[in-house]
């Protein structure tokens, strides 16, 4: 749904007027709490450094934030005409998504269940402002 400027409604809560792009990562099969450790790193980077970081970070979570990085990037150069070196990492959240509930068989005929989290992930990206404007 776009609303009488053209843009998404998504658009407007995340950027409003601002220029800047934005990326979602629906359904990630990965624990909300896993993935906001790392975006909890990239927070605020300058973009060219965030993916930099989340190349060689240890956690397996930095795999699906960095392409999500790298798609709300590739949004800003195609969609907004922004340039990559003067972007940063303005947004960045996590929120739950569909947790999936399997059965552990235990003991005594009994059952516990086992709750397998996913996650959806949203990386806003804004050009810096500049001091001098």
């Amino acid at each position: 749904m776009s609303n009488e400027n053209g843009n998404s409604r998504r658009r407007d809560i995340l950027l409003g007027d601002r220029p800047g792009s934005f990326a979602v990562a629906k359904h990630v099969r990965m624990s909300p709490t896993k993935v906001r450790r790392v975006i909890d790193l990239v927070r605020g980077m300058d973009v060219a450094e965030a993916l930099t970081a989340l190349k060689f970070a240890p956690q397996a979570a930095s795999e699906p934030v960095y392409k999500v990085v790298a798609s709300a990037v590739a949004n800003a150069e195609s969609a907004e005409d922004l340039r990559t070196e003067e972007l940063y990492i303005s947004q960045a959240f996590v929120d739950e998504g569909v947790t999936l509930r399997r059965i552990r068989p235990r003991a005594k005929g009994s059952a516990s269940r086992i709750l397998k989290r996913g996650s959806h992930i949203t990386v806003v990206v804004e050009p810096r402002e500049t001091k001098g404007a």
